[in-house]
């Protein structure tokens, strides 16, 4: 039984269609929609919807539910399309006419912002406790290598010289500035969407401010507002992420270059590399190379959103539903590789010998250039006249 259900059989080839993967990607969901009308509950008893033993037996089967999941043993079927139905339908069945009052005062719209909205908090928050580890990690390795010094580079030529704590300081900052993104972006999306209905709201009174406080929710927010964000946040949710995969692509070009035999200045265990099928010396970053290329992942995905969501009038349209899945596959990448990142510091090693050999002279000839300068040659005249030893 569908939450739409006409008097008529959906046809089967549209119903696969529309469907399309949604009981798999909400599955993710079900503890939050739990949560979600936990608080809903409370509040149409506020409302004098449900009475007192009603809502205990209604909170009861949905923290039930929250535990088979964990357990993995409350999965959503694909005839049911998502969690939403899933959950309606367990209630109805072990409540009867209980279960079937959940859904007074909500529409599916607002109730899978609101699901989503918990989740995206919650996943936010755990990019930024995976970021602040991997900060830690850089931290301890340039410690480690903190009297390191090695070439700087521009044009991927020799340039001035720099060392391991400069570099990496460059990638801690980084991610700091990449946390204050996800704190922002969270503040940012921390609005209620619940009681919202299709986007017009309800023709009932209920408090949407005492839900609001149950869920721990900012503001709230404005009725068709909740569905013209949809995208728009999801799209801010995965430009955040894109940030942190554009500095892990950085970092893991780095390394990829510095590891070379040709450069050698950092060194991979063997245990994080891989080899090939036919040249047996081979040793390859493959780790390094998968993440330089998921941050492209990441952006396509903001991609997506951006145009599935361009030209849409107000209000909810089925290709929002689409929306879903990026930001779900962007948190999965981003999380992961922030952890093979955190992995690989973990593990590498510094060539000492090899970036105290590479300190060629050409990378102090700036620095000869402001010896004159400081003995009162004008920069100009200074740079010619060190630029002829070279």
């Amino acid at each position: 039984m569908k939450l739409w259900q006409k008097k008529y059989t959906l046809n089967k080839q549209v119903e696969d269609f529309t469907v399309g993967n949604d009981h798999v990607l909400d599955q993710r969901l079900i503890k939050y929609d739990c949560a979600a009308s936990i608080a809903h509950a409370k509040t149409l008893k506020k409302a004098g919807i449900l009475k007192e033993q009603e809502l205990k037996d209604i909170v009861k089967e949905l923290n039930s539910i929250i535990g088979l999941e964990k357990k993995g043993k409350f999965n959503i079927k694909k005839e049911q399309e998502d969690c939403h139905t899933a959950i309606e339908a367990h209630l109805t069945k072990a409540l009867g006419d209980t279960g079937k009052k959940i859904h007074t005062a909500r529409s599916r719209n607002d109730q899978v912002q609101t699901a989503l909205r918990l989740y995206y908090k919650d996943e936010l928050n755990d990019c930024k406790n995976k970021a602040e580890n991997l900060i830690k990690i850089l931290s301890i390795f340039r410690k480690k290598h903190s009297t390191v010094e090695f070439p700087g580079y521009t044009h991927t030529r020799k340039a001035m010289p720099s060392s391991i704590i400069l570099w990496t300081d460059s990638f801690i900052d980084s991610m700091k500035d990449n946390i204050k993104l996800l704190i922002h972006t969270s503040d940012l999306i921390n609005q209620s969407p619940l009681g919202t209905g299709a986007g017009y709201g309800i023709p009932l009174e209920i408090d949407r401010e005492y839900t609001r406080k149950l869920l721990g929710f900012k503001t709230l927010q404005n009725p068709i507002y909740v569905q013209n964000s949809r995208g728009k946040f999801e799209s801010t949710i995965i430009h955040s992420l894109a940030q942190i995969m554009f500095d892990l692509n950085k970092i893991a070009s780095d390394i990829i270059i510095f590891t070379m035999p040709e450069f050698a200045y950092f060194e991979l265990p063997d245990e994080l590399c891989t080899g090939s099928s036919i040249m047996p010396h081979k040793k390859n970053p493959d780790v390094l190379e998968l993440v330089r290329a998921r941050y492209h992942i990441v952006l396509s995905c903001e991609f997506q959103v951006k145009t599935m969501t361009a030209n849409l009038i107000s209000g909810y349209h089925r290709d929002l539903q689409l929306t879903k899945e990026p930001p779900m596959k962007a948190f999965d990448i981003t999380k992961e590789t922030l952890s093979v990142m955190t992995l690989v510091f973990q593990n590498l090693e510094v060539n000492e010998e090899r970036c105290k050999s590479a300190m060629t002279e050409e990378l102090y000839a700036t620095e000869k250039a402001y010896d004159l300068v400081k003995k009162g040659t004008p920069f100009r005249d200074a740079y010619k006249i060190i630029s002829k030893e070279y």
